[in-house]
């Protein structure tokens, strides 16, 4: 098995987390239950309509290399801390970490 085509496997799964732990922390910090809501299912989708402009591999609007690099810093680091404001410390730190090595591989291998 090639290890690259794994990594681009990786680099999905963490997308998908990232939606999962936005909504996860959308629908803890709303102090009602509408604005639960607004949280829980706004937040996500927010993200997924800015990645999909902005960020996706057939973006409508792609970023230079280094800002597409930022953004994913800072939207994956969000991600992280969501979970960990979420009660989920040990999830949001593995997540950080497998962030840290799936993007320094991406680097590496120019994906």
């Amino acid at each position: 098995m090639d290890f690259k085509v794994l990594n681009l496997a990786l680099s999905f799964l963490i997308e998908l987390v990232m939606l999962w732990a936005m909504g996860l922390w959308g629908f803890q910090m709303g102090s009602t239950p509408l604005l639960k809501w607004l949280l829980g299912i706004g937040l996500p989708l927010l993200v997924a309509v800015f990645w999909g402009m902005f960020m996706a591999p057939k973006a409508l609007y792609p970023l230079p290399d280094g800002m597409h690099l930022f953004m994913q810093v800072v939207l994956f680091g969000l991600a992280a801390l969501a979970l960990i404001f979420s009660g989920k410390v040990q999830l949001g730190t593995g997540f950080a970490v497998v962030v840290a090595v799936n993007l320094a591989l991406a680097a590496l291998w120019k994906q």
